[in-house]
């Protein structure tokens, strides 16, 4: 009856994905929905998209194996980097109109910086997609009872996502977003319910946890420690601003109010859902002792992604299964579908581009065409990735950030908000940034005193200042011009309409 559902389940999405795919006739449509999306579907598809697997089966088995400081990435961050997109970056970046997030770097600091920011983007998400794929390939070894092995139910799983994300773009992606975001709410709240009530309530199992010192969330009065939270938290806070998902949402509004205050609901929802999954894997302690030992003992780092699937279909009624599967498949999916579009389209429109335009200008529908075969190339491309990763779901996506926080975030930020920030400064701040990461990291310790990605954040923000103030040596003249309208355009805004 189970795998049954997974079936329906799975082609009725995959038609609603197709169905959306009639409204996509421009690059406009496919990369960000024509700019038509309504409050309540962008706050919807801001919360599914960051409502991955991560959060059902890599947050609570971190979770497990330590306290709330060690999920301290996410959601703590991750849920606070949409709040400070919103607050912060939403405005400025939708005044601007843009198809990607590499526009903005091109038009504010010129085409060098424009490319290196978008590669370092683009392979950011093969951590994110790859932890997505990963899981769904664990959800289908698991609902068929081994009948397919987790690799077969890895190529199952991203070819079906592939379709409609292939045709449909944004606009399928938001759709079903929406739709999936219903279904995660409704069914983490009613599994959490009927979980709760086999270890007699909420409060029983928090005042365990309690006991067990699992709601400790700061570090110990040791500085070495607090360093390390601090690299921990600002992984996902800081380095995920720079990414086209976000961008994505942010664009696809229809008007700029909700492209502020949607971003800010969707993370705020995140971080309120979170904690549902790692109450239901703690409760798993205190139901099955035994199985949860079990998985937390294993040599394989992927074993206690297990613990919370194994828990529902040993202990719950059969319709909890399917609420529970139904969310587990819908925060997989909305999460898949958006994160393979997201580096897609910058890829071609920021990379692949301007080296076919070189003979000749390329239409709109040629554009669309190969955002199309970029599609399906980083599907196939993930997909071996994932097969081939040992790292955990957790450790894939909190990986895949270092590389847009050492690289992407300062010249974004300073692109946006610091007027002297020059063309220099910014590729020195990427050069600077990139390399003390590699550094660290080839340096060979597994536990440094300051983490790899922590020291190339403050050398990137060490060269966009050194950069910026020297005179000019390499790059060109900084895009003043920019910078300007942003801010004399948001001044006009505010003044014909203070609300905004």
């Amino acid at each position: 009856m189970l795998l049954w559902f997974v079936i329906t389940y799975w082609i009725i999405s995959v038609g609603i994905g197709l169905w959306a795919a009639s409204r996509v006739h421009t690059t406009k449509d496919f990369a960000i929905a024509g700019r038509h999306l309504p409050f309540y579907m962008v706050t919807a598809t801001v919360f599914a998209t960051w409502f991955g697997s991560e959060t059902v089966l890599g947050i609570p088995a971190d979770f497990l194996r330590g306290n709330l400081g060690s999920v301290v990435a996410d959601p703590f961050g991750s849920s606070l980097c949409l709040i400070l997109v919103g607050l912060f970056f939403a405005a400025p970046l939708y005044r601007m109109n843009l198809l990607t997030l590499g526009d903005f770097y091109k038009r504010r600091f010129g085409r060098k910086v424009e490319v290196l920011t978008t590669i370092a983007i683009v392979i950011s998400y093969l951590g994110w997609v790859g932890a997505q794929i990963t899981a769904l390939g664990l959800v289908f070894n698991i609902v068929s009872n081994g009948a397919l092995s987790t690799s077969a139910g890895m190529w199952i799983g991203s070819a079906t996502i592939l379709v409609y994300t292939l045709f449909g773009g944004m606009w399928a992606v938001a759709i079903t977003d929406f739709l999936q975001m219903i279904i995660i709410c409704v069914g983490m709240l009613y599994i959490g319910g009927e979980i709760s009530g086999q270890v007699g309530g909420v409060g029983a199992v928090v005042n365990h946890a309690r006991a067990a010192g699992k709601l400790e969330f700061w570090p110990s009065a040791n500085i070495k420690d607090i360093i390390g939270f601090a690299a921990s938290w600002m992984t996902l806070m800081f380095g995920s601003i720079p990414q086209q998902d976000v961008f994505q949402r942010v664009q696809s509004s229809k008007t700029i109010h909700i492209a502020v205050w949607a971003t800010v609901l969707g993370g705020s929802l995140y971080f309120f859902f979170a904690f549902v999954p790692m109450f239901l894997a703690y409760s798993a302690t205190l139901i099955d002792p035994q199985m949860v030992s079990g998985f937390m003992s294993s040599a394989d780092p992927k074993a206690t992604q297990r613990i919370l699937p194994s828990l529902i279909l040993h202990h719950a009624p059969l319709f909890a299964q399917v609420m529970f599967f139904g969310a587990l498949l819908s925060a997989i999916k909305s999460c898949a579908s958006a994160t393979l579009l997201a580096p897609s389209v910058t890829f071609t429109e920021n990379i692949l581009r301007p080296m076919l335009s070189k003979n000749r200008p390329l239409g709109d529908k040629d554009l669309l065409f190969w955002m199309r075969v970029v599609t399906f190339s980083f599907t196939l491309l993930v997909t071996l990735y994932a097969i081939n990763s040992r790292l955990s779901i957790f450790n894939m996506v909190e990986n895949a950030y270092q590389i847009t926080l050492v690289m992407a975030f300062v010249p974004l930020s300073c692109g946006v908000y610091w007027k002297r920030a020059t063309n220099q400064g910014a590729l020195l701040s990427i050069f600077l940034g990139f390399s003390t990461w590699i550094l660290v990291l080839v340096a060979g310790s597994d536990d440094p005193f300051i983490p790899a990605q922590l020291a190339g954040l403050i050398a990137s923000i060490i060269g966009m200042v050194a950069g910026s103030l020297m005179p000019t040596y390499f790059g060109h003249e900084p895009h003043h011009e920019t910078h300007d309208y942003l801010h004399e355009h948001a001044a006009h805004i505010h003044s014909q309409h203070p609300q905004h």
